[in-house]
């Protein structure tokens, strides 16, 4: 019995062994099969080293351009560096050495150049940065004394370089802040423009000024301010800098210009100083600047009705009974199609010349409104065959010689309320590509009040302040029922209901009790009297039409029911118009 258990057992054994064996061999042929790859995982494990192989190089173009971005340079490649500077080196007179001063920028960004086998001196331009609490109203103030009475205006302090102490540099590099109506930029931009007119205005003679070439390359992500450094100066631009050409002259006249409107900037415009006469084009060294004659004129823009057709003319009449200084000033007229052929006639009769145009529709004025076209004024900077222009309103009344006006810089004009000029009235200088970088913002730049002002505002930031008198608005703060206009004044700005459009016998606006801000008496008298001295010719264009006079006899008589105290619904009319008037 034993020994058959004995047997069996080795039996039992001897079988799970075998299925040991066999179960180990499976395992091992499962095993070698995982390590011989299929023709599938030969493909993939092909397709994952191709990836590799493409991948690196992307990565390390990724790591390398990370790392140049990151440097402390101009924030351009070497090749784009290698361009603008080319473009300096043209205008060096095969010099090999460079003067470079930089402003508001850290680090050496030039390393690179040292391969262009220039020799190089870099100088940091060093200048106390502006309180950062100062506001731009403190800069440009609704108010000043511009008479005065209470000693000069004077202007929050904007610490400058002494650029005396850096001498003469080739190349100005700096970095201006973003923003608008930002102090800080203000001042980066007035630095740099004070160190490029000191380095190139070498000589002074009688006949003008001898100065030379100064670049100035603005890097960064934001570009200078165009109230300063103009686009006409422009030689290159990509989206990590701008390289200028400035036009000394007119930088010149700027660094003499008040920081902001805190101050009247007349003392600067005055005739017989030689900088005011370089209104033309540049004139490096070594030749001389001759004295030039400027091309200028007076500018207004009739758009949409014919309206105004009668304040242009009354406008042309007053601006020849002042006797312009220079007779080469010309008065010009943009007139788009809604200006007929007899309205023509009266205007060229007037004294303007005529340029028809292709009105400019505000993107942000309602339909219909008084100033759905007002960016047709737009168009007064494509006169590029002006140096300078002043441009008016047809409602204005010229009273004084405002031709010494022409002796200011882009864009001076009279303030209208808190930080803005009222653009009625305004020194400016045509260029096309100004024109055309106004165009290009016209759906982006919101205008406050849907018009040509709100809009230029916004783009001419840094302007000068003329005084109040140069445009004199009609609009009076307090109902005293006098309303006197100024016996000083250069110009009247007609605002609200225009006298053309009322009787002579007294102001319309009395009739209206939400006008009577614009209302006043002396103001309604001075134009009419420019009116009987036109000729009789230029007088029948200013008839009252139907409509016109059917307005001021429903508001005479509202203002008679409303028995309004100022009692100019009482005054018996005596003007023939009233019963002349023209069928619409």
């Amino acid at each position: 019995m034993e020994g058959v258990e004995k047997k069996g057992l080795q039996m039992k054994e001897a079988r799970n062994r075998e299925g040991r064996e066999k179960k180990h061999q499976e395992i091992k042929k499962m095993g070698s099969k995982k390590l011989s790859p299929s023709r599938n995982d030969s493909r993939r494990n092909g397709f994952l080293i191709c990836v590799l192989v493409v991948s690196l190089p992307l990565l390390f173009c990724v790591v390398s351009l990370k790392h140049k971005s990151e440097r402390k340079m101009i924030g351009v490649e070497s090749k784009a560096r290698a361009t603008w500077f080319d473009v300096i080196a043209k205008g060096m007179d095969k010099k090999k050495k460079i003067k470079i001063g930089l402003v508001n920028v850290d680090g050496n960004i030039l390393e690179e150049l040292d391969a262009l086998e220039w020799e190089v001196e870099t100088l940091s331009i060093e200048f106390d940065k502006v309180d950062e609490n100062l506001k731009w109203e403190e800069v440009y103030p609704e108010w000043i004394d511009e008479n005065g009475k209470w000693g000069k205006a004077k202007c929050p302090k904007i610490p400058m370089a002494v650029v005396e102490n850096y001498g003469d540099v080739n190349v100005v590099v700096a970095k201006v802040p973003c923003g608008i109506r930002d102090v800080f930029r203000l001042q980066v931009n007035l630095v740099v423009a004070n160190l490029v007119v000191e380095s190139g205005w070498v000589t002074k003679m009688e006949s003008g000024h001898r100065y030379k070439d100064v670049y100035v390359l603005f890097v960064g992500s934001c570009g200078p301010m165009i109230d300063i450094f103009r686009c006409d100066d422009l030689l290159m631009h990509n989206h990590h800098f701008w390289l200028y050409k400035p036009h000394l002259p007119f930088l010149k006249l700027l660094t003499l210009m008040p920081l902001g409107s805190c101050q009247i900037a007349s003392a600067y415009a005055q005739p017989g100083k030689e900088v005011w006469r370089l209104m033309g084009q540049q004139t490096s060294m070594p030749n001389d600047t001759a004295l030039q004659v400027p091309k200028l004129a007076y500018v207004t823009v009739l758009h949409s009705s014919e309206a105004y057709v009668c304040g242009a003319i009354t406008l042309a009449q007053s601006i020849l009974q002042t006797k312009p200084m220079f007779p080469n000033s010309d008065l010009l007229l943009l007139a788009d199609e809604s200006i007929g052929p007899e309205s023509i006639m009266g205007l060229k009769a007037a004294g303007w010349k005529i340029k028809r145009i292709h009105r400019i529709l505000s993107p942000f004025a309602k339909k219909g409104a008084y100033n759905e076209w007002n960016y047709s004024k737009l168009r007064i900077w494509q006169l590029t065959m002006y140096d300078k222009i002043i441009f008016i309103d047809s409602d204005l009344l010229v009273l004084r010689s405002i031709h010494h006006l022409f002796f200011y810089p882009q864009l001076s004009a009279a303030p209208n309320k808190n930080t803005l000029f009222n653009s009625g009235l305004m020194v400016i200088e045509p260029s096309q590509c100004m024109f055309q970088k106004m165009m290009n913002k016209t759906s982006k730049v919101h205008s406050y009040n849907g018009g040509d002002q709100g809009f230029l505002n916004e783009i001419f930031t840094w302007w000068h302040r003329l005084p109040t008198k140069i445009n004199q608005l009609k609009f009076f703060h307090t109902d005293d029922g006098k309303h006197k206009v100024p016996n000083d004044v250069y110009t009247i700005h007609y605002l609200g209901l225009k006298p053309w459009m009322c009787y002579r016998d007294y102001d319309c606006n009395w009739d209206m009790l939400d006008h009577h801000i614009f209302a006043s008496d002396s103001a309604h008298k001075r134009w009419w009297q420019v009116y009987d001295s036109m000729p009789k010719k230029l007088q029948s264009y200013c008839g009252l039409t139907e409509k016109m006079n059917e307005r001021i006899v429903k508001w005479r008589r509202k203002a008679r029911n409303a028995s309004l105290p100022n009692g100019h619904w009482k005054i018996k009319v005596e003007d023939p118009s009233k019963e002349n008037y023209y069928s619409d």
